[in-house]
């Protein structure tokens, strides 16, 4: 099961954060959406560094959805 999380509003390191708590939880598939590139960029790093292949989305209205799969 796909676990999704909105940071949306929210800067660095907050969306990492919460990315890091999910995958020490277990999940191993996650959708995350996102609102600005820094938090683009810092997501993406540190799921790949744990091991994640990230697959970008780009969404109407300046979103985005990162797809973490493991």
């Amino acid at each position: 099961m796909t676990k999704e999380i909105d940071t949306c509003g929210l800067s660095c390191p907050q969306p990492v954060l919460m990315v890091h708590e999910a995958i020490a939880a277990g999940v191993d598939s996650l959708d995350v959406l996102m609102d600005n590139e820094a938090s683009r960029e810092n997501v993406t790093r540190a799921a790949e560094k744990k091991g994640f292949t990230v697959t970008p989305f780009e969404l109407d209205g300046g979103l985005c959805r990162l797809e973490l799969r493991k």
